[in-house]
């Protein structure tokens, strides 16, 4: 069983008791979260496509952490001109425990 569903203009393929990081999402460790712009969804035999989204297809998690990613630095660098710029960031993430997939 698996599905594809949207969450920040990103899409995620997940399956029942996997780990996905996602943009940071309002709330705190243990609340639960229910994902219902389902693109796509399997369930062993049968494949179902939404047009956009699937109208009976949920998805349900459970917040385990609010993080903060991996330092990303930019660096801009023109040679013979003295031209330097670092820029650098971190992005607030979610990681969410998937528990189940309701059809």
């Amino acid at each position: 069983m698996l599905a594809v569903f949207e969450k920040g203009g990103k899409q995620y393929l997940v399956r029942p008791e996997e780990i996905v990081c996602l943009e940071k999402i309002k709330g705190e460790k243990g609340e639960k979260v229910v994902f219902d712009k389902v693109l796509l969804f399997f369930d062993g035999k049968n494949l179902f496509l939404g047009k956009p989204y699937l109208a009976n297809v949920k998805v349900e998690g459970e917040i385990i952490t609010q993080k903060r990613s991996k330092k990303i630095v930019v660096f801009r660098y023109k040679p013979k001109t003295r031209y330097r710029k670092k820029k650098s960031q971190r992005r607030y993430l979610t990681e969410v425990k998937i528990k189940k997939i309701i059809s």
